[in-house]
């Protein structure tokens, strides 16, 4: 049987997963359920996260809970906005439409 999307026949042999614990190789999942192929006597591969991972994990748990609205500074600028003491910086804005333009070619 070939497969169409890669080309490869199921009767080609496989090769050992790399860094498994299982010696196992890599099979067809549903050849391999439907073989009974799989040896009760491999070990389970494990995980473990190092410490900047777990670091990643904690910042991303972090930026979840985290407002996505700053709403100190849009009360901020509401408030100037009102006193009519909000001030455009023409230069900063022509920057960074300038960046931006150039950053889409």
């Amino acid at each position: 049987m070939s497969n169409k999307i890669s080309g490869y026949t199921t009767t080609e042999p496989r090769a050992p997963i790399k860094g498994s614990n299982s010696k196992g190789v890599a099979t067809d999942k549903a050849q391999g359920e439907s073989s009974g192929t799989a040896s009760s006597s491999q070990t389970a591969d494990h995980l473990t996260l190092t410490g900047s991972a777990r670091t990643l994990q904690k910042v991303e748990e972090a930026l979840t809970k985290a407002p996505v609205v700053n709403t100190a500074k849009v009360s901020a600028v509401k408030q100037a906005l009102q006193n009519g003491t909000y001030k455009v910086n023409a230069v900063r804005v022509a920057d960074k439409l300038i960046k931006f333009e150039s950053g889409l070619k």
